[in-house]
């Protein structure tokens, strides 16, 4: 049995939904370990199939964490590898002053080799980018402010 980035994804929201704070599940030689941030350990996805460098954990941003009120954050909707650009060498999707719409693709996540676009889900104007381009983003992480004040 294998897992999809889907699967990882609704274990992801299904963990956030719950009361609990952590999660194993280990199939066929797949281990998934899953973490809430304010969990004991760093947040982990472990395979002996292929295993992977350790990252050290970032804490999500979020509004509570002094966001501006005319600024939305778009944030990671999973683990997994950041990507700016639709191949190597391609510009990137979207820059710091780039025009963004709801369904304006803004990066790509990669998951046990699928790829899962990343939409801005928000009007306005990119005003950061905060993910590297080829860096291991958490479930939860900021990637870009967009300024909805700078919608025009």
């Amino acid at each position: 049995m294998t897992l999809t980035a889907k699967d990882v994804a609704e274990i992801t929201r299904l963990l956030e939904a719950s009361d609990f704070d952590e999660l194993t599940l280990e199939l066929d030689g797949l281990k998934l370990a899953v973490r809430r941030k304010g969990a004991a350990g760093p947040a982990a996805l472990e395979s002996t199939l292929a295993a992977t460098p350790a990252a050290q954990p970032q804490a999500p941003e979020n509004a509570s964490s002094g966001e501006a009120p005319s600024t939305q954050s778009i944030t990671a909707p999973l683990l997994g590898t950041f990507y700016r650009a639709p191949k190597p060498g391609a510009p990137p999707f979207v820059e710091v002053g780039s025009s963004v719409e709801e369904d304006t693709i803004v990066g790509i996540i990669e998951v046990m080799k699928l790829m899962n676009t990343v939409r801005a889900a928000t009007r306005g104007r990119v005003v950061a980018v905060l993910a590297q381009d080829g860096a291991l983003v958490e479930y939860g992480e900021t990637l870009m402010r967009v300024s909805r004040a700078a919608e025009a």
